[in-house]
């Protein structure tokens, strides 16, 4: 399903935003109140700056083609700083005073469950932008996500490295939401690929210098690979330090640095890192046949012409978070939050920056692991590992 297809028969009106302070642009009221709060800015901002980037553009777009069901959206859009505590109340106040119908956001685990209680509490769907299993297992009515989970993360990982001979491996994982998450989530599934956990180290947000628990994961018996749960500066600064150290095995990434800012600031060091992440990143090379191609190209070189800047996976989610409300709402021919909750939840075929997304009352993300693609950084850009 296409952007094409989401926006049939729909009439035009200017996009309204609030940022923070809730402004707006635009003369007249907006119908159907969709609400954000992102990580626009703080540490995790290369999270929220695409998303937020990626909604205006295309809620705007939408408007210009008629709207959803031939009414306008308005997008009220809050920046949490990545503070959990903030987060929660920007929720409370997009529920209690903007009386948003449906939410698009939460950029990081932490922030998306400070938030998702109140939404299941007050019954308005919740398409969460952020990676942890822990936000949609257990399943909750009212709450989905789109990007892939960290389990998944860890699972694609072990594929590779079981392709490649590799068993005994490192664990150097960030204490934040997603780190802590996706590093359980690595524990629990290693033995389901004869993976044995030879290291584990953890460093904190604050920590500029990982050189400590790399020597330490380097001493360890056997080791084969090391694999780093975490996103943000973290992993950029475990990247050099791998290769201060000289640690010659394979290094792997989750999808929590799937951005071209990651091999930016790793530099040099970023060259041979694998992770798993989507195919938005290496849109112009998939195959011409390949059933993802238009969209993340399409996608790519919009968000690329709008902004001058190098696309990431994490526009990409609140694309396809957007786009599956959309869809959901043109099906269910209104904008009721109880409606588009059930119609979000019969979502099937939708093609997304992720993967194809095929949700069920028992999986409120409805992506499985073929959506992955194992990628491999060599000479400063992203490449396909064949």
């Amino acid at each position: 399903m296409s952007l094409i297809d989401c926006l049939k028969g729909t009439a035009a009106m200017a996009a309204v935003f609030a940022l923070s302070t809730a402004w707006t642009a635009g003369e007249a009221a907006a119908q159907i109140k969709v609400g954000s709060v992102l990580s626009i800015t703080g540490p995790a901002s290369f999270l929220g700056d695409p998303a937020e980037k990626t909604l205006r553009m295309y809620v705007e777009r939408i408007n210009e083609a008629g709207g959803v069901n031939g009414e306008p959206l308005e997008l009220i859009v809050y920046d949490s700083e990545g503070d959990a505590n903030k987060a929660r109340t920007l929720a409370t106040r997009l529920i209690e005073d903007d009386e948003i119908v449906a939410m698009v956001g939460g950029s990081t685990t932490g922030t998306t469950m400070a938030m998702s209680p109140l939404f299941e509490d007050a019954e308005i769907p919740f398409i969460s932008l952020a990676g942890g299993i822990v936000i949609i297992d257990p399943v909750n009515p009212y709450v989905f996500k789109t990007p892939h989970t960290d389990r998944m993360a860890c699972e694609k990982v072990y594929e590779d490295m079981q392709a490649r001979g590799l068993s005994k491996v490192g664990l150097i994982s960030g204490t934040g939401g997603f780190g802590k998450s996706m590093r359980s989530q690595c524990l629990d599934v290693a033995e389901d690929y004869g993976i044995e956990i030879v290291a584990d180290e953890t460093y904190g947000p604050r920590d500029t210098d990982m050189t400590p628990q790399l020597t330490n994961i380097r001493n360890a018996s056997d080791l084969q690979a090391v694999l780093n749960p975490g996103f943000g500066q973290g992993p950029a600064i475990v990247t050099k330090n791998f290769a201060q150290l000289g640690i010659a095995v394979p290094l792997y990434q989750s999808h929590g640095v799937a951005s071209k800012s990651f091999i930016e600031l790793a530099g040099a060091a970023a060259q041979g890192v694998r992770l798993p992440a989507s195919a938005l990143l290496v849109a112009e090379q998939l195959s011409e046949d390949d059933p993802q191609r238009q969209v993340v190209v399409d996608y790519k070189t919009a968000f690329e012409a709008e902004w001058n800047r190098p696309v990431s996976t994490f526009g990409g989610h609140a694309y396809d978070g957007l786009m599956i409300l959309v869809d959901a709402m043109r099906r269910a021919g209104s904008s009721d939050p109880e409606e588009l909750r059930d119609a979000i939840e019969q979502t099937s075929g939708f093609m997304g920056t992720a993967g194809e997304v095929n949700m069920t009352p028992d999986d409120h993300m409805g992506l499985d692991l073929t959506a992955f693609r194992m990628l491999e950084i060599q000479d400063g850009d992203w490449t396909i590992v064949q």
